[in-house]
């Protein structure tokens, strides 16, 4: 019995590899993947190269420039620019090699910034976005409606899935191109061994977030791809197709920081800087249409906190 060829774009980022672990627990499964020393994903010829050598049954679409708010509005033209031609490099050679499904990973950025919450997937371009991160949400935005439109097409099974915040192993702890769990786990980390009296935090604290451990994406995706073509798309408009993948609960940037203040152990005091931005006042997802096909996550933040802090800290180069 042949096992299913899946490409995984991506697997050396967070999502990548966490879906790499899961997809490797099964036995059917060949993983394919290539570094981008050896695949770049914004040169076309490279990419509908690598589709044609590889026979390939499922995509996962993981590969993307991502960053915090520091990142996404200081380098604008690069995260709207490689990001689209990753993905559309990525989901035209797939449609080329006639690889059926594919799964495209995008961001709950893509709504817009005072869409009512909890946010539901019909909210998708009805309002401005967050100028921060507008570039980054455009692209992703244009994933969605690229998947749809060979769907509609040419027949394809090209699902989109919208996680909100996520965090967890092989993370990006830059000091300066972080999301907020990171760069908190990183201040911490840092203040604790230089014996600081106070971690500065952007922002007032008051904005809420929903987060979402990277393992529990995984295993979304993995039960997304696994639903059958007609019982999947029988819930889903075929205009506005993408679903919402989080947990459906949310917290303040001061819970947040205060949790990994217990969890870190640090005895200094919190410093609130609010001439820095913190962007949409609040953001959860709706995750109405993801229950309804019945998966919910399975971790808590204070137990995926404690978990991400723990590898960090065991993985101390990425600290430094």
């Amino acid at each position: 019995m042949n096992k299913r060829r899946v490409y995984v774009a991506g697997h050396l980022g967070m999502v990548g590899r966490a879906l790499c672990r899961q997809l490797a627990l099964d036995a059917d499964v060949e993983l394919i993947s290539a570094p981008r020393t050896e695949l770049d994903l914004t040169d076309q010829r490279a990419v509908h190269a690598f589709f044609q050598q590889h026979r390939i049954d499922e995509l996962y679409l993981a590969a993307a420039k991502v960053g915090g708010i520091y990142a996404n509005n200081t380098f604008p033209a690069e995260f709207i620019y490689q990001n689209m031609m990753i993905q559309s490099n990525l989901i035209h050679a797939a449609h080329l090699a006639d690889v059926q499904k594919v799964l495209f990973l995008g961001s709950s950025c893509i709504y817009p910034k005072f869409a009512p919450q909890p946010i539901s997937e019909k909210a998708l371009l009805t309002g401005p976005l967050e100028p921060t991160n507008e570039a980054y949400a455009i692209a992703k935005i244009a994933g969605i409606k690229l998947c749809e439109s060979y769907n509609r097409q040419y027949g394809r099974d090209y699902r989109s899935a919208m996680p909100t915040n996520l965090y967890g192993p092989y993370d990006n702890f830059h000091p300066k191109n972080s999301h907020v769990i990171p760069a908190l786990i990183r201040k911490f980390h840092r203040a604790i061994q230089n014996n600081e009296p106070h971690v500065d935090i952007w922002g007032s604290g008051k904005a809420r977030r929903e987060f979402m451990h990277v393992d529990d994406l995984a295993a979304a995706c993995l039960y997304l791809m696994a639903i059958p073509q007609t019982q999947y798309w029988r819930k889903l408009d075929p205009m506005c197709s993408h679903i919402n993948l989080g947990t459906g609960t949310d917290c303040s940037i001061r819970e947040l920081a205060e949790l990994l203040q217990a969890i870190s152990g640090f005895r200094g005091e919190l410093a609130f800087d609010c001439s820095q931005p913190e962007g949409t006042p609040v953001k959860r997802l709706d995750i109405s249409s993801l229950s309804e096909l019945g998966w919910q996550a399975s971790t808590s933040l204070s137990n995926g906190l404690q978990n991400v802090w723990q590898w960090a800290v065991k993985n101390g180069e990425l600290l430094i």
